[in-house]
């Protein structure tokens, strides 16, 4: 690993954002999960969540593996297990859903600690999920049709979120705990190497600050 991609790890470890995030419910292309995941990633998320059938899983992981090296999607087998975790983290849940209740997407505080539900393809998102739910965001639509794609929308909502967030200065200053900071330095410096201390169930070793392992170059061969 170079020095100047272990300063770009570092940098983007250092904007994550733990307290926004999407919950996606039954988001069934796995081009739209990607894509959703790439977005995730460029805006700076952390984590984000995602309600699947199970036999669906492996297939969803495969479509967003490159994005997935970045930005580890949770799944989860229930809405409501899904919405009471981001609950419990304090998360306003807000469902991109056209509705007579529906605010403007831009009309919201982004800079509270928040998760964007985007339903499925065709039927949107669920009675359960509007129900537990702390209320609607829209796009709004001049044309004819009323539905931008799921991963169009979630784009537009999240570089609001990203927008806001930057004028508050919240990606100045890392929200990160060190534990995770430095597991993910390693993992994302060297990930090929990170596997060996794992499966021998060693430590990650420490990195200098221009991201060399500090110690024997030898170590992970022993």
């Amino acid at each position: 690993m170079t020095p100047e991609r272990f300063e770009k790890i570092r940098e983007v470890l250092s904007r994550r954002q733990m307290d926004l995030t999407v919950l996606m419910e039954h988001v069934g292309t796995p081009h739209n999960l990607a894509a959703i995941a790439r977005t995730c990633d460029a805006v700076g998320i952390f984590e984000a969540h995602a309600v699947t059938d199970m036999t669906r899983i492996e297939l969803r992981q495969r479509a967003a593996a490159g994005s997935r090296k970045w930005v580890n999607i949770r799944t989860h087998g229930s809405l409501e297990g899904a919405i009471d975790t981001l609950k419990e983290r304090g998360m306003q849940i807000l469902c991109a859903h056209f509705d007579d209740a529906s605010v403007d997407f831009r009309a919201v505080d982004y800079t509270r600690p928040t998760a964007i539900v985007l339903g499925a393809e065709l039927e949107g998102i669920s009675g359960e999920a509007l129900s537990r739910s702390d209320g609607s965001i829209m796009v709004p639509m001049l044309g004819m049709i009323q539905a931008l794609n799921v991963s169009v929308a979630g784009a537009l909502i999240l570089y609001e979120a990203q927008r806001q967030r930057m004028a508050a200065g919240l990606y100045d200053t890392r929200h990160m705990d060190e534990a995770t900071f430095a597991r993910l330095l390693f993992e994302w410096g060297y990930p090929r190497l990170a596997p060996f201390y794992r499966k021998k169930k060693r430590p990650y070793p420490a990195l200098d600050e221009r991201g060399a392992i500090i110690g024997s170059a030898g170590a992970a061969s022993r």
